[in-house]
């Protein structure tokens, strides 16, 4: 059980970070000194418009992209793609990366049972510093490439977990068991 100063956050993507990613992708894509529109982006990535400019501004408020307005203006990256992590780019977009606020970097809460509690010090505090290497290791440069080679991260939508779709511990597994014997009266074949 948690205690009262502990608060979770599940660890996996949503839509707004895949789209985020994509664009990322197109404008490390676009090289330095150049703009990109975000009907362009919106193009490019299949992502509404509307809902894309609204990303854009939580990637340009968090400084890992730059807006101007006008004739010739759009967006382009902050700094040099190899320069942006993802790292950077979830921290933005979804503030902490840690599993719980009583390991959080920088959305710290204290917790009471901080200084005994094994799950944090064997798990949680372990579980943060994997998921910020993994993802400080990986740029915005290497999401450029995968869009010059074609990798649509669109297709990651059909693949995102959410929490009406897990297989929580209170609920049975919908999934039939393959090695499980029929019920009675049925048969294998259905």
């Amino acid at each position: 059980m948690l205690e009262a100063g502990c608060y979770t956050r599940p660890v996996r993507l949503s839509a707004t970070d895949v789209y985020a990613l994509q664009a990322l992708a197109v404008l490390g894509a676009q090289g330095p000194g150049g703009w990109t529109g975000s009907e362009e982006i919106s193009a490019a990535t299949g992502v509404a418009r509307p809902y894309l400019v609204r990303v854009l501004a939580t990637l340009t408020q968090s400084g890992i992209v730059v807006s101007k307005k006008g004739a010739g203006g759009g967006y382009a990256l902050a700094r040099a793609a190899r320069d942006i992590t993802l790292r950077d780019v979830m921290r933005a977009i979804d503030g902490p990366v840690a599993p719980l606020s009583c390991v959080s970097l920088h959305w710290h809460k204290d917790c009471p049972a901080e200084a005994r509690c094994h799950a944090r010090s064997r798990v949680w505090l372990r579980v943060r510093d994997a998921l910020l290497a993994v993802l400080a290791e990986v740029s915005v440069a290497d999401l450029a490439e995968d869009y010059r080679q074609g990798v649509p991260y669109a297709l990651c939508l059909d693949h995102l977990l959410s929490p009406s779709q897990g297989y929580r511990l209170h609920d049975p597994d919908p999934r039939p068991d393959p090695h499980s014997d029929p019920r009675p009266g049925e048969t294998s074949e259905g």
